[in-house]
């Protein structure tokens, strides 16, 4: 008895140890939409705070117009605000600055008449 017990209690404190490492791993996590009428070829999101933007997320992929893409974080990962860029083909570039991730779930990009909005969601 003493013995399933314990194995129970182990088996919770595990459970709440992996919830809590699964919380932390994601919260920045987010779905971007391109509806900017135009195919992304790089995309880069770095923390507000750094000058660097980092590596092109997108790799040799693009994002085409009316496509999604998942973007994950991992733990290492503690900003909260973030700047996203994007750049077509002939390198035209858009940024999107200060954006608090921890509160966004969905990021959709737009583009018309010469004026880039992002609705948050």
């Amino acid at each position: 008895m003493m013995k399933s017990m314990a194995l129970s209690l182990f088996a919770i404190a595990g459970m709440a140890l992996l919830a809590t490492s699964a919380a932390h791993a994601g919260d920045q996590d987010f779905t971007l939409v391109n509806k900017t009428g135009v195919e992304i070829h790089s995309l880069q999101v770095a923390p507000h705070s750094s000058d660097d933007w980092g590596e092109d997320i997108l790799g040799k992929d693009t994002l085409a117009d009316g496509d999604s893409l998942e973007i994950n974080f991992g733990a290492h990962d503690t900003a909260h605000h973030w700047d996203l860029r994007i750049e077509d083909e002939k390198g035209n570039a858009l940024t999107w600055e200060n954006l608090d991730l921890t509160k966004i779930e969905e990021v959709v990009l737009h583009y018309k008449a010469g004026k880039a909005w992002a609705d948050l969601k």
